[in-house]
């Protein structure tokens, strides 16, 4: 790959797409190789024609080919925009992820992500935790989430130092050899015969940007188990939730689904139930990823990593022991 600065006086660019990066996204590609430049404006060169692959036009979703030949027209980005979407902004909150990471090597790093901090900037947040950590790690020119979590949602989130470890993690997700957990307080009383939940679910992305999913028979498949930890009689029920695919949203609809939705969900919650909750001094989502089983992508050795919830998701739990 070429340099990968943007150049200061703007002219057209040419990239020879390396092997190693084959079948990742045109987009995430240059999100990473186009650093400072608004997502937004990526996505509109693309619309126009402004950035071809082998002198066609291509859509965001095009995966990348080794020896593809990337042309990059001349691209100006005032410096309030890229004060805008920098995250020096907001250091103290970037440098406090430091004490999130729970796991790193030379190819790996897992941080137990708080609620409240979006994965990657777009619609409205100005940066997000990939973001973040590249600014942490500048030296880390290939850093690249192997998966997401919701903005709300806590707990445990996997980075790519390599392009290779990518590869070899998203495998995993595909094979489903890579086991997530997480933790979700939900409304009444769970039955122990709701072990899986097998409903198709279907996105719709809003003007906004806002994403709602349902359930619905023209939706992908999805699957998800669950498995009661600890009941609070009939009020909540706090259940393990293990994710068999990865749609979006997908704990939070396919419990909703159930007649239990997630405690403090402003999207698919029970407004009765969450009121309840609040009171008791929850103010987040009650949905954390506090389990990951994987085979490291360098040693080919078995690692499970696990995330503690933070201290305001114990003290709803001891609210609801204390009645």
């Amino acid at each position: 790959m070429t340099d990968s600065k943007t150049p200061k006086t703007p002219k057209v660019q040419w990239v020879t797409v390396e092997p190693d990066y084959e079948g990742q996204r045109i987009d995430n590609f240059l999100r990473t190789f186009l650093k400072g430049v608004p997502k937004s404006l990526i996505y509109r060169l693309l619309r126009k024609g402004e950035i071809r692959v082998n002198k066609k036009r291509i859509k965001p979703e095009y995966k990348l080919v080794g020896g593809d030949e990337i042309r990059i027209a001349p691209i100006r980005v005032s410096e309030k925009s890229n004060e805008d979407t920098a995250p020096s902004a907001k250091l103290r909150k970037v440098a406090e992820l430091e004490q999130h990471i729970v796991y790193e090597d030379k190819l790996i790093l897992v941080i137990n992500k708080p609620s409240g901090i979006a994965v990657h900037g777009g619609s409205g947040v100005n940066f997000g935790v990939i973001e973040a950590l590249r600014a942490l790690r500048p030296e880390e020119k290939n850093l690249e989430l192997v998966h997401r979590l919701d903005r709300a949602t806590s707990g445990l989130l996997m980075l790519a130092k390599r392009r290779s470890a990518l590869k070899h993690m998203q495998n995993q997700l595909r094979s489903k050899t890579m086991k997530k957990q997480y933790l979700a307080l939900v409304k009444g009383k769970w039955q122990d015969r709701d072990k899986v939940v097998n409903e198709p679910l279907l996105k719709n992305t809003l003007k906004s940007g806002e994403r709602l999913v349902r359930v619905d028979g023209e939706g992908k498949p999805s699957e998800t188990r669950f498995r009661v930890v600890e009941r609070f009689g009939s009020e909540a029920t706090l259940v393990e939730a293990s994710p068999i695919t990865g749609r979006t949203h997908q704990i939070r609809v396919h419990a909703q689904c159930k007649g239990h939705p997630i405690a403090c969900d402003d999207r698919y919650g029970d407004d009765g139930f969450d009121r309840s909750m609040k009171e008791r001094g929850l103010d987040r989502l009650f949905l954390h990823a506090h389990k990951l089983r994987f085979i490291h992508p360098g040693e080919e050795t078995t690692i499970e990593l696990e995330a503690p919830m933070e201290p305001r998701l114990k003290r709803a739990l001891k609210a609801l022991n204390s009645k």
